[in-house]
């Protein structure tokens, strides 16, 4: 037990250099981890754990249109976005419905997958499967 060291946030620096100095093919990983491009949180969204294999993201998109938002995946990631052209269409004395374009993106494990996406009533939701291999799967002898 004497190998063990506790790290805290002052001598995180230095957990994260050993940790990059002994590992190879993970760079592109903590690159996604630590990734800061989202630090926006619009537009507003839950998370839910439906199952120990399948979650549930809700996007609140209040007065998009389904074929103004797209959702795909690609190395890694979810990604929803919509790019909105702004027109004055209106002289507004309150605009609280925001309908800006956005770019949000989500990392997702390997073993995850994209198992539906529908958008209604302003909400758009995608649910996500978790892959469990067959011998990783319940089965009953008995």
């Amino acid at each position: 037990m004497t190998n063990i060291e506790r790290f805290h946030a002052e001598n995180l620096p230095d957990l994260m250099d050993r940790i990059t100095k002994n590992s190879i093919g993970l760079d592109n990983y903590f690159d996604r981890f630590f990734d800061l491009q989202t630090s926006s949180n619009y537009p507003p969204y839950n998370l839910i754990n439906v199952s120990n294999t399948e979650s549930r993201l809700e996007i609140a998109l209040a007065g998009f249109k389904k074929d103004e938002v797209k959702v795909y995946t690609e190395y890694g990631k979810l990604v929803v976005e919509s790019k909105k052209e702004e027109k004055e269409e209106a002289n507004y004395s309150h605009r609280g419905i925001a309908r800006r374009s956005f770019n949000r993106s989500w990392t997702i494990a390997d073993d995850t997958v994209v198992k539906e996406v529908n958008f209604e009533d302003g909400l758009l939701t995608v649910t996500l499967g978790k892959v469990v291999p067959d011998h990783h799967q319940r089965k009953d002898w008995i």
